[in-house]
């Protein structure tokens, strides 16, 4: 199972060629692709054109969506991103911190092309998806 960050789903929609997109394109239909609802909401809070969002939100919507966030995924993102400062790295975005602990705390492999979660995956075994 692959779940999608929003970054490999913005470079996708922006028609950019990068290994993360070829990822995604070659697993639709042989893998469950799945996304969470802040990833949702990250990518279709960009689009200007109302014909361009209703055609992501109806693509968006085939893939089976989970709520990353709750009570406890939020105790342990909290706890995963002092972990992280202590060893005098900060996360940008409380939202990666959650879509990260997310993953870990359910094992499903990130397919994403954003730096911050480096860490998660160096230092808390976040499952990345590799080239």
């Amino acid at each position: 199972m692959i779940f999608l960050d929003s970054t490999v789903l913005i470079d996708y929609f922006n028609g950019k060629n990068n290994w993360q997109v070829n990822v995604l394109d070659s697993n639709l239909g042989r893998e469950l692709v799945v996304i969470g609802d802040y990833v949702l909401t990250e990518v279709l809070q960009g689009f200007r054109s109302d014909r361009e969002y209703q055609k992501a939100k109806n693509m968006l919507l085939s893939f089976p969506c989970f709520d990353v966030g709750g009570k406890e995924i939020a105790l342990q993102s909290a706890k995963n991103y002092r972990y992280l400062r202590k060893k005098g790295i900060t996360v940008r975005k409380t939202i990666d911190t959650m879509i990260a602990t997310f993953c870990i705390e359910n094992e499903f492999t990130l397919l994403h092309n954003d730096k911050d979660f480096d860490p998660f995956n160096k230092y808390l075994n976040l499952k990345v998806y590799n080239k």
